[in-house]
């Protein structure tokens, strides 16, 4: 039996936006039935046309706004609307902040069961434009003009971007750069509904002193023009550093393949995140907020609370960002990630940054962490600064059973955060505190730091 829906797709109904839902897109209800309106803001009255419906909620497109947000301002890009890049530019960025700090604590509430926690205002950034460090923009061709830049909202049609307001000026300079030298030589671009050609991606990485990397991911292992095309980039990028080609043969959605050559250069540049100085490589994780970054690393040191004596595990390093923050107040940090590219570039951070008290061991957390603790590695501290997805509950258990007296998570996700919290209730650790921190200004994206104590000591096994 056919189920009728309360909204029905083509029809216009006039709703009120209540809140946010977890992508930026504003919230109502129609017939009691839920209904998703980006660009919506609450408060607004709307009059919305139901483009999409489903058995739980529908989504609609505003067609007209009787009673406006007093925090809706005039977006800065002119490509705002057509563009996925951003999702929250017609917020004021005062409301911005605090929406996010409301999106974490719905999280916690409705996902992680948790009532009453204290969760900070959003940390919000001095400078919320120009600031992403890396740019990954898809490369095409509309008709004979070459175009790259972000993906429109929920497709694969790329919007021709030459000036993106969240990157960093250099990687737009980058961006328009290649744009030009890829038409003049007549460079392959791929198709990837045909699987041909050659140019798929452009990536480019700016350090704070302009330093600059650009990476060319190819479909293919040859690169026809290459000599031509880094000649063209170093006459158009006074502060080019290096020109790598990636390679990424296989049909998905995976920016960055795993072969990586030097076209020209230097293999790294080098950034700098409080007193600390680390190499990027193409495949390097760091945050594409320099500045923020240093924010969110120093309030995860301050709830680690090290004295000197401590012994700490990083138990998701990567390249060891946190790990060497850490190293600077605690005894002993051990740094566990399974990827061992990363590990090499946290090894390699640490003797440049002469850190001798940070250890590094390639491998899975579940597995490393309990031979440490038969070793008699007992950590004061857990950090863990996870995927998306967050922790599996054999990882969460893994801390538990290594009783430290507090936990420290790092969260780009507060859905999985907040499931990851009750789990970590249940296993004797109390969170004590969230705090939000803006990585991501005029997007929905938002980085949180957790505090978890031990609801009790612990006895060691």
């Amino acid at each position: 039996m056919k189920t009728t829906l309360p909204v029905k797709i083509g029809n216009t109904y006039t709703m009120t936006i209540t809140g946010i839902g977890s992508n930026g897109e504003g919230v109502g209800r129609i017939n009691n039935f839920t209904v998703f309106v980006p660009y919506a803001l609450p408060g607004e009255q709307l009059d919305v046309t139901i483009q999409t419906s489903k058995k739980n909620y529908a989504i609609g497109k505003i067609i007209r706004i009787i009673t406006t947000s007093p925090q809706r301002i005039a977006p800065r890009c002119g490509l705002y609307y057509e563009c996925g890049g951003c999702q929250l530019q017609h917020l004021s960025y005062d409301a911005q902040l605090k929406i996010k700090q409301q999106q974490v604590k719905d999280a916690v509430e409705r996902i992680g069961k948790q009532k009453n926690l204290l969760i900070h205002p959003t940390l919000g950034a001095k400078q919320p434009w120009n600031y992403r460090n890396k740019m990954q923009f898809p490369i095409g061709m509309d008709k004979k003009r070459v175009i790259l830049g972000c993906f429109s909202q929920g497709s694969h049609n790329i919007v021709d971007t030459r000036d993106c307001y969240i990157q960093k000026e250099t990687n737009n300079n980058i961006a328009n750069a290649i744009r030009d030298a890829v038409q003049k030589l007549g460079i392959s671009i791929y198709d990837e509904d045909k699987h041909i050609g050659t140019l798929r991606h452009i990536v480019g990485r700016v350090s704070e002193t302009g330093d600059c990397m650009v990476i060319l991911v190819t479909a293919t292992k040859d690169l026809h023009h290459s000599k031509e095309l880094v000649k063209l980039l170093r006459q158009r990028l006074p502060k080019l550093a290096s020109v790598q080609q990636n390679i990424q043969t296989y049909r998905n959605n995976v920016i960055m393949g795993r072969e990586t050559h030097l076209l020209w250069g230097k293999p790294s540049i080098k950034d700098s995140l409080g007193t600390l100085t680390f190499h990027i490589s193409p495949r390097s994780f760091f945050q594409v907020n320099t500045s923020q970054a240093a924010v969110l690393y120093q309030k995860a040191l301050e709830y680690a609370n090290l004295t000197g004596h401590e012994t700490v595990i990083d138990a998701y390093c990567g390249t060891g960002t946190i790990t060497l923050f850490l190293a600077q107040k605690a005894r002993k940090v051990y740094g566990i990630e399974i990827v061992k590219p990363a590990i090499l570039d946290a090894q390699k951070n640490a003797r440049d940054n002469h850190v001798k008290n940070a250890e590094f061991i390639v491998g899975d957390a579940t597995i490393v962490m309990p031979q440490l603790y038969k070793k008699g590695v007992y950590p004061d501290v857990v950090v863990v600064d996870p995927p998306r997805a967050g922790c599996t509950p054999t990882v969460l258990k893994t801390f538990a059973n290594m009783h430290p007296k507090r936990i420290v998570y790092v969260s780009c996700n507060p859905a999985s955060l907040a499931r990851d919290i009750a789990i970590l209730a249940d296993l004797g650790y109390k969170t004590e505190q969230i705090q939000p921190v803006d990585m991501f200004p005029q997007t929905y994206h938002v980085e949180t730091v957790c505090l978890m104590t031990a609801k009790s000591s612990g006895k060691k096994q």
